[in-house]
């Protein structure tokens, strides 16, 4: 009974594995797809300085890492009309003495700082954000979280897409710059060598993407209206995939910049990271059922470690595990290092271990419960509604 059972979980781990493989070198040829494609966008266009002016929408909470830098590579475009938007929930939080900061840096630059007095949902980044859209002057609107620091040419990269009627929102890729933690060191390695890999197979697979990404979301207010507004997703934790969703809804394209942002990551303890990835893994789960219990296929390390303590060490599983290992680093280096231009990968590789075993079990604890923790507070997710626990 035991040899039998040690035979199916020997089984099962070799197809885990070899499913791994496959997925790995899916993510290969999307990444290497994507590159192509930028390369050629490269060449055949000319970013312009002057397309619409765009509203900047930048919803705060507290404090982040650098965040004075981030916002302020948003007051150093070089874009010729646009205004920078900030709502907080109220006037004593932190991240008014940065605004006031950035105004008197740059008096001459549109800025405007909105205190947000209405609750309108549970997700509070949404609701400011619904009564901070009152306040945008222009039909392009551009939103992103308060730790993402962008380059002078950002606005000229995405904004242009939306001049094409048939695209509905851009959104970008980004790299997670870590705190020297390791908690922190780990989430930045696991965004730039499995999290955006995710993002371009599923654009390869699916045929484009159909969902946004928190670090840039810009479309046009009209069709933001004609999914409801930002008043329709007050109760969802993961505005950016619904936004996305429902403007690709619209038979608008949801279209993969080339620009590359930056996101700082928070100097997180192993507990934090815990909580973190957790709300993150039910949050995808609420939002792609069915790709993220795929997840399970795409585990190569930990499927091909199994396999070989189930073979007791054999050849075979010896050598399968040196090939799992050599396709994960080689996926890992060209999409963090090729893609994303992140330049702390390399030295990192020898964490995609660590990285890949947490994971594994984060999948598996993200089916044992609804709760989430959200800037300190804690949650229900249902169907990617939250609903605050009481205290």
């Amino acid at each position: 009974m035991i040899h039998h059972i040690s035979n199916l979980i020997e089984v099962v781990a070799l197809l885990g594995t070899l499913s791994s493989i496959g997925y790995y070198l899916i993510c290969l040829w999307s990444a290497a797809n994507f590159l192509q494609e930028q390369k050629a966008a490269d060449k055949s266009v000319h970013p312009t300085r002057a397309i619409s002016p765009v509203s900047i929408l930048k919803p705060l909470k507290g404090t982040d890492p650098g965040m004075y830098e981030s916002l302020r590579s948003h007051c150093l475009q070089d874009y010729s009309e646009y205004e920078i938007i900030f709502g907080v929930s109220g006037p004593n939080d932190p991240a008014v003495e940065v605004v006031e900061r950035l105004r008197s840096e740059f008096p001459k630059q549109g800025i405007k700082l909105v205190v947000c007095g209405k609750s309108l949902g549970t997700n509070t980044k949404v609701s400011n954000l619904a009564q901070m859209r009152v306040e945008a002057r222009y039909e392009y609107l551009l939103v992103n979280d308060s730790d993402i620091r962008v380059n002078p040419d950002y606005l000229q990269r995405v904004v242009p897409p939306l001049s094409n009627p048939k695209v509905g929102l851009v959104t970008c890729l980004y790299r997670g710059i870590a705190s020297p933690t390791l908690g922190s060191r780990v989430e930045s390695l696991g965004i730039s060598t499995d999290f955006c890999a995710g993002v371009l197979t599923a654009r390869s697979l699916e045929g484009g993407i159909r969902f946004g990404l928190g670090s840039t979301l810009a479309f046009r207010a009209s069709d933001l209206q004609a999914v409801g507004g930002f008043e329709s997703l007050v109760d969802y934790l993961s505005d950016d995939y619904e936004i996305g969703k429902r403007i690709s809804a619209l038979g608008l394209e949801v279209k993969l910049s080339g620009d590359v942002v930056e996101t700082f990551l928070p100097a997180y303890t192993l507990r934090a990271f815990f909580d973190h990835q957790l709300r993150w893994a039910r949050c995808i789960r609420d939002s792609r059922r069915w790709g993220y219990l795929g997840l399970l296929l795409t585990f190569g390390v930990p499927w091909a470690v199994l396999a070989l303590i189930a073979a007791k060490g054999a050849a075979w599983a010896c050598l399968l595990l040196g090939l799992t290992a050599g396709v994960r680093l080689a996926m890992a280096v060209v999409v963090g290092r090729d893609v994303l231009q992140d330049h702390q990968v390399i030295r990192r590789l020898w964490l995609i271990p660590l990285r890949d075993f947490a994971a594994l079990f984060v999948w598996i604890a993200s089916f044992a419960g609804h709760t989430v923790i959200w800037r300190g507070d804690r949650f229900n997710l249902k169907d990617g509604r939250l609903s605050r626990v009481a205290s």
